[in-house]
C-alpha cells in the first residue's frame, strides 16, 4: 500500500471517530435536556396560572397570585381606596370638599394585571426556570385618570360662595348736609390659579387627602368715602310738570325712571348714560304702556313718558355747565321744555349721555312731587365760585 493510500485511510478513520463523538455528545445533551425537562416540568407548570416571583404592581408584591387574586388585591389597595380621598380647598376660615368618588377616578387595573401575569410566560422552559429560580424584581405602574369637569364645577361653586362685589360709598340726604355711607372692598377667587394648582396635584396616590389654599384677591370699590366728602353744594336744579297732562300709566313710568336715577354719583371724568342707569323699560320692572313719540307720530309704547325724565335731567346738566356728549331731540315739539331743549331716549337705539368734567364728584338727586319732576345736582362749592 502506498503512502498516499495510508493517509486517506487515516483521514476517513478520523472522520468516523469525530462523527461518533458528536453523536454521543448530542445524545448526552438530549438526555440531559430531557432529564431537566422531565425533572422540572411540574415545577414550571405549577406557575402557569400564577404571577411569577418578585413581580409587583405599584410595589405590591403579587408573587404566586392568580390573575383574579391580583386584580382583587390591587383594586382594594387603589381603586376602592381612592374613592375615600378628598380634595379640600381652604379659603380664609372656610373649607370646601370634593370627593374623588365624584371625579370618576380610576386606574387601568385589568390592563396592568394582565401585563404582570404575562411576564415570562412567552419564553422557553429554560428561561422560565431561570426566572423562577433567580428572579429579578419587576414592578409595573398603574395609570390614573379622572374627569376634570367636576373639578371645574367645584371651583365655580366655590367662586359663587366666596366672591363679593365691592360696595361703592354712597351719599344720602340728611337733615343737615349729606350722610356718607362707607365703601366696602369685595373679594374675588383667583379661579385660574386654583384650577392650575389642583390639576397639577390631583394624582392617584392614596392614604392622604389633597389640601390646597385658595388665592383670594381684594377688590377695591371704585368710589371711596373720602372722595365724596367734597360734595357740599347744590350746583344746579331743574323741574318740569307732568301732572296736568299725564295718564296714570305715564306718571307711573316717570316715577320709576326718576327713582332709578336718584342718588347716582358721577365721578370726575366719568360719563353718565341714561339707558345704562335706568336700564331697559320692561313690564317686569313695572313699566306700562303710555303715549310716546315714534317718528312723527304719537303712539302707545311701553315706558311712555320717559323722555320727559331725560329732558328734565338734560336741562339740569346744561344749567350746571356740563357737556352732553350724546343727545337727540324729538322729531316733534314737546310741551314740557323749550323747543330744542329736549333729549329723547330709546333703549338700545338712542341714549342721553353727559360727562363730568369737574374735578369733584356729582351727586344726582331726582324725585317726583305734586306732578313735577325735579333734578338737583350737587358737587363742591368751588364749582359755582
Amino acid at each position: 500500500m502506498s503512502r498516499k493510500d495510508e493517509t486517506n485511510k487515516s483521514k476517513q478513520l478520523l472522520k468516523k471517530r469525530l462523527s461518533v463523538a458528536i453523536v454521543c455528545a448530542l445524545a448526552v445533551f438530549v438526555s440531559i435536556s430531557c432529564g431537566f425537562i422531565v425533572y422540572h416540568y411540574n415545577d414550571i407548570k405549577y406557575w402557569d396560572n400564577l404571577i411569577y416571583p418578585k413581580v409587583s404592581i405599584n410595589n405590591i408584591d403579587l408573587s404566586g397570585k392568580t390573575k383574579t387574586e391580583a386584580e382583587n388585591i390591587v383594586k382594594a389597595a387603589y381603586s376602592d381606596e381612592i374613592q375615600n380621598k378628598k380634595i379640600i380647598v381652604i379659603a380664609e376660615d372656610k373649607e370646601y370638599e370634593l370627593s374623588y368618588s365624584n371625579l370618576s377616578a380610576k386606574y387601568n387595573v385589568s390592563e396592568v394585571v394582565n401585563q404582570a401575569y404575562s411576564y415570562g410566560k412567552d419564553t422557553n422552559i429554560f428561561k422560565k426556570y431561570k426566572i423562577l429560580n433567580s428572579p429579578d424584581p419587576v414592578n409595573y405602574t398603574l395609570k390614573f385618570t379622572y374627569n376634570e369637569k367636576p373639578v371645574e364645577t367645584f371651583i365655580d361653586d366655590i367662586e359663587k360662595q366666596i366672591n363679593l362685589d365691592p360696595i361703592n360709598a354712597s351719599l344720602k340726604m340728611g337733615s343737615v348736609g349729606f350722610i356718607i355711607n362707607p365703601d366696602q372692598n369685595g373679594i374675588e377667587l383667583n379661579k385660574e390659579a386654583l384650577k392650575k394648582e389642583l390639576t397639577s396635584k390631583i394624582d392617584g396616590s392614596v392614604g392622604k387627602n389633597l389640601s390646597v389654599k385658595a388665592e383670594l384677591k381684594s377688590i377695591e370699590a371704585s368710589i371711596k368715602a373720602e372722595e365724596l366728602e367734597s360734595v357740599d353744594t347744590l350746583i344746579s336744579s331743574f323741574s318740569t310738570n307732568y301732572g296736568s297732562i299725564s295718564s296714570s300709566e305715564r306718571a307711573n313710568n316717570i316715577g320709576l325712571a326718576t327713582g332709578s336715577i336718584n342718588g347716582y354719583i358721577v365721578m370726575p371724568g366719568d360719563t353718565f348714560s341714561f339707558n345704562g342707569v335706568v336700564g331697559e323699560r320692561t313690564a317686569a320692572k313695572g313699566y306700562q304702556a303710555a303715549p310716546v313719540i315714534i317718528g312723527d307720530k304719537l303712539e302707545a309704547g311701553l315706558g311712555g313718558g320717559i323722555c320727559q325724565v331725560s329732558s328734565t335731567l338734560y336741562n339740569a346738566v346744561n344749567n350746571a355747565g356740563l357737556p352732553s356728549v350724546e343727545r337727540t331731540h324729538h322729531t316733534l315739539p314737546v310741551h314740557y321744555v323749550k323747543e330744542g331743549m329736549d333729549a329723547t331716549v330709546d333703549y338700545g337705539n338712542i341714549d342721553y349721555k353727559f360727562r363730568n368734567d369737574f374735578k369733584y364728584p356729582i351727586y344726582i338727586e331726582g324725585y317726583t312731587s305734586g306732578g313735577n319732576i325735579v333734578f338737583n345736582l350737587y358737587s363742591n362749592s368751588d364749582v359755582v365760585n
